[in-house]
């Protein structure tokens, strides 16, 4: 017996659709990868990366943990970012959070909440480090979405730091890194206005010469 038919089903109609709209499309993208951007997105079902900026398969090369983060210590994340950079050579890295974020809200809160809370330690640094930015807020909502967008910001600088991208700078590739915020209540982006395209800005104990 099979089960999730109604995926495979919605599978045929959303091949059907875009072969019937882009003939040969499938057997063009078989035989290329080529994309200009990575994402690096949340893990959070509401969030589909392809979909909000409207762009096809093979345009968007993408990885999505949860929260958004671009921790050293993650050799997942690291090797999709080292492939994208030097084997795809994409010109853009996108780090998009979204408001709303329960990874994001659970760090605010004592709670347990299993093995996540190791990797959760990650966004609680982010708001050590910016506390005094939360004091004159009351809302949880507000806390929460103030540290949504502190924590695409360390992620983009955390990206900045990595020895893959100062490493594609330093052989004068063009890549530039870009923070966003997803609004789920909307359907829109944020350009949070932190793009870094080379080391200038770089804190110099950061600047791997």
């Amino acid at each position: 017996m099979k089960i999730l038919n109604n995926l495979l089903a919605n599978n045929r109609k959303w091949a059907e659709d875009i072969e019937s709209a882009q003939p040969g499309f499938f057997q063009k993208l078989s035989k290329q990868q080529k994309p200009e951007y990575l994402w690096i997105g949340c893990s959070d079902s509401r969030v589909p990366a392809n979909e909000i900026v409207g762009l096809l398969p093979g345009e968007l090369f993408v990885h999505r943990n949860v929260a958004n983060i671009v921790a050293h210590s993650d050799l997942n994340c690291l090797s999709v970012v080292q492939y994208a950079v030097e084997a795809l050579k994409v010109k853009h890295i996108i780090v998009c959070g979204h408001y709303g974020c329960g990874g994001i809200a659970a760090a605010l809160k004592h709670e347990k909440h299993g093995f996540i809370d190791n990797w959760l330690s990650n966004i609680k640094d982010v708001y050590i480090r910016h506390e005094e930015k939360f004091e004159s807020l009351e809302s949880e909502k507000e806390k929460v979405s103030l540290l949504c967008e502190l924590n695409v910001k360390e992620q983009v600088n955390n990206l900045a730091h990595t020895t893959i991208v100062q490493d594609a700078w330093d052989r004068g590739q063009k890549l530039t890194l870009h923070g966003w915020v997803y609004g789920i209540h909307d359907g829109l982006l944020k350009d949070l206005d932190v793009s870094i395209s080379d080391k200038t800005s770089l804190h110099p104990i950061y600047r791997i010469e």
